[in-house]
């Protein structure tokens, strides 16, 4: 199934590429895709569900979205019931015994972009786009305050790319959403609570079911089991590949951008070492600038292609493992 989906993708790919028009409506941008190749649409529901983050005027209105009342937040909801009832320590294994031989696909970071471009995060009510303007609007704001932090730059361009998972046919709880360790006792701010995991066959399980379950404390987060998701897969696609120069603090930022309940909810420091608190403050400057926002204003990616391509052939050149 997987060689026939890449297989296909690719051969699609090579005869058109996809286009887009757009038209304006109440301050919001729909594009529409056609062509031959399809889009394939996720919810994302990490910013969907944050009761404890106060949002601000250019904060996703989901509560008078229609979108969201014709049946966004029970797709939500439905997502996170999968994903804390599948995540076990035994699943988050298998995924990486499966993927982390990175031996799916090769291609450049570019090229993985222009892949993932067939995603549209459908979870945001005001702004339906591809994936890759994410990418570069999230890249764009990082270096319009840190102009001087180009790994940053790039780290905002490539920090969604492991969503490719769910163009290789992984169901969205595994994809996306809040992440959290395995192994343990959940945390009651995981989104939906504690509660949530009443399913997970690991709550059953003593060596897995008390606050360090099979962890020591202050082990470090490197020596923790988190949730599959695609945060964990793009990390592992730059452990795995020697081309990867960025430094910690990226691969940082990558592991835990939707680890949620450790950079919002200072959860899970009885797991972390020094190295953890210091790489903290990267992930919360990151999460500021990995939102949507209801801007019509989209960025000219063919004009900023070559100043990000000067970038990938610094810290991540040539053709990578996927």
């Amino acid at each position: 199934m997987f060689r026939e989906r890449e297989e296909e993708i690719v051969k699609q790919s090579k005869h058109r590429r996809p286009r887009y028009r757009a038209r304006r409506r109440k301050q919001s941008c729909i594009f529409y895709f056609f062509g031959e190749m399809e889009p394939v649409f996720i919810i994302d529901p990490s910013e969907l569900y944050r009761p404890e983050i106060e949002k601000g005027p250019d904060f996703r209105n989901f509560e008078s979205s229609k979108k969201t009342n014709d049946g966004h937040m029970e797709k939500v909801k439905n997502v996170y019931k999968n994903m804390h009832t599948h995540q076990t320590v035994q699943f988050v294994k298998d995924k990486q015994e499966h993927w982390c031989k990175l031996d799916k696909k090769e291609m450049t970071i570019m090229e993985a972009l222009e892949f993932v471009n067939q995603l549209v995060d459908e979870s945001d009510p005001d702004l339906d786009v591809p994936n890759i303007y994410h990418a570069f609007q999230t890249a764009e704001r990082i270096r319009e305050k840190h102009p001087d932090k180009e790994w940053f730059h790039l780290v905002g361009l490539i920090h969604d790319l492991g969503k490719v998972l769910a163009i290789w046919n992984e169901p969205q709880w595994c994809v996306v959403g809040d992440t959290f360790p395995v192994g343990c006792l959940p945390s009651d701010s995981i989104v939906y609570g504690r509660q949530s995991f009443v399913d997970n066959v690991d709550m059953d399980n003593p060596k897995f079911n008390t606050k360090l379950g099979i962890y020591k404390e202050n082990c470090g987060l490197d020596n923790v089991l988190m949730s599959w998701g695609h945060d964990e897969y793009m990390y592992q696609v730059c452990k795995g590949n020697d081309r990867c120069k960025l430094p910690q603090e990226a691969l940082y930022v990558i592991r835990f951008h939707s680890f949620y309940p450790w950079h919002t909810n200072s959860d899970y420091y009885h797991l972390c070492n020094n190295e953890d608190i210091r790489m903290l403050s990267w992930v919360k400057e990151f999460n500021q600038f990995d939102l949507y926002s209801k801007s019509d204003e989209l960025p000219d990616i063919e004009a900023l292609k070559p100043y990000y391509q000067s970038l990938i052939d610094h810290y991540f050149p040539g053709k990578i493992k996927w």
